[in-house]
């Protein structure tokens, strides 16, 4: 499988560009990182956004992600059930 990455966001610096990666997998399915941690994902161009359960900085790209649309946002437990029913494997610990 090839995968593709770029960055997010709009940091000036490409110092912090690795805490915002995104990655696209062979199916156009695309993962987005805040850090180490997927917060983000899309499958069948739907995208999922998890809420914001760590700091402003993550709360930052989220909003980067999904324009700031916080009534969509996924709880956690939905997001790793969504997770699952898109890939049908269990997404390791959110938080």
């Amino acid at each position: 499988m090839k995968v593709s990455y770029s960055n997010y966001g709009k940091y000036s610096s490409d110092n912090y560009g690795s805490h915002t990666l995104v990655f696209t997998d062979t199916n156009r399915n695309d993962f987005y990182f805040s850090y180490k941690t997927l917060v983000a994902f899309t499958y069948n161009n739907q995208k999922y956004v998890i809420q914001n359960l760590w700091s402003t900085t993550t709360g930052k790209h989220l909003n980067w992600i999904d324009g700031n649309n916080k009534k969509e946002r996924l709880t956690k437990e939905a997001f790793e059930a969504k997770y699952f029913e898109c890939f049908g494997t269990k997404l390791e610990a959110v938080a």
